[in-house]
């Protein structure tokens, strides 16, 4: 059997393996988190409007879309988030095993614009000593800006 699955696969070469290949495997969202640094080291959080009342602080953060690159999605979030500019900077982790999602960090570095929330989404935006970060901030943001200590 495996004999003649490998004889059709090299008959079907091409488009049409990838568009087997994409409907035999699992289709994912990506969630994307940048931990931005100011010049001073200092953290930026946020406080979401959507996350549970007991922990809405947290790194910018949002899905990526269609063809969008992780590093490009980071700073289209902080953009649309803060009004900042970020330069993203180095993955620091991946996360799979949820359901029908990927979980991506980065760290980012501050270049620019002058802070503006999206109230639709943000509370509020503060920067933060990476130790003295508020009450409520999300476990798994709290490890990623330890591991990224400078």
């Amino acid at each position: 059997m495996k004999t003649i699955i490998a004889r059709l696969w090299r008959l079907i070469r091409g488009p049409l393996q990838w568009r087997v290949l994409w409907l035999w495997h699992a289709k994912f969202m990506v969630g994307v988190t940048g931990i931005v640094r100011d010049g001073e080291g200092r953290v930026l959080l946020l406080r979401h409007r959507m996350w549970p009342p007991d922990r809405q602080w947290g790194c910018p953060t949002g899905y990526a879309d269609k063809g969008e690159t992780f590093e490009d999605t980071i700073v289209r979030e902080v953009r649309e988030e803060t009004g900042l500019q970020v330069k993203p900077g180095r993955l620091v982790q991946v996360t799979s095993g949820y359901r029908l999602r990927v979980e991506v960090a980065y760290t980012a570095h501050l270049t620019g614009g002058t802070l503006a929330i999206d109230s639709t989404e943000i509370l509020e935006a503060t920067w933060f000593s990476p130790h003295n970060l508020p009450e409520g901030v999300q476990e798994s943001h709290r490890l990623l800006i330890q591991r990224t200590q400078p």
